[in-house]
């Protein structure tokens, strides 16, 4: 099944815009900017939506604003409302586990500690598609809460930028229900 919502996460507010957790927002936003596209706030879906028409693909687009660990309560609602799988959805999301300048496809899988992931896993269940943005690690667990929250460096956000464009250049074949062939251009 084709994808049908693209959610990016982050955390609201002019504090966080440029911190490395948000990285799923920089995504959508991105892809808003790209097509048009218009974010509203919509209450009932605990975030901002914007719907997105291209001549091979219509669907959803949606940013959370709830804390990142509640993100669910805003994708189960929007899926639930407009009848959206979990397969025919794609989470954009931040990852430490991968380095600066990665951006990685896969379906399913565990939480690796994300707070949002986590709730959207409690919420959909695991089905759904990921794109994983890598941010790299901090080198220290202790570390980790903090360095999510900063800005990354200028050369990291270049780096981040251009693992961004990548990804964005694949979504035809995500419209089209090609995803091996997303995650061969993508891993390539």
């Amino acid at each position: 099944m084709p994808i049908a919502l693209i959610v990016g996460l982050g955390n609201v507010g002019a504090e966080y815009e440029a911190t490395r957790h948000n990285a799923g927002f920089w995504f959508v936003n991105n892809l808003a900017k790209q097509t048009n596209a218009t974010f509203r706030q919509e209450t009932k879906f605990h975030g901002e939506v914007a719907r997105l028409e291209k001549s091979d693909w219509k669907g959803w687009l949606l940013k959370p604003t709830t804390f990142m660990n509640r993100s669910g309560q805003s994708v189960i609602a929007l899926a639930n409302f407009y009848k959206i799988s979990p397969e025919q959805i794609l989470v954009v999301h931040d990852e430490l586990d991968l380095p600066v300048g990665t951006a990685r496809l896969k379906q399913g899988g565990g939480h690796g500690g994300h707070n949002g992931l986590k709730d959207i896993i409690a919420n959909l269940g695991a089905n759904f598609y990921r794109l994983r943005i890598g941010i790299g690690h901090p080198g220290n667990r202790a570390e980790v809460v903090n360095y999510v929250l900063h800005a990354p460096s200028r050369d990291e956000q270049i780096s981040i930028d251009t693992s961004i464009d990548a990804a964005l250049k694949i979504l035809p074949f995500l419209f089209k229900d090609e995803m091996a062939k997303a995650m061969q251009v993508l891993h390539s």
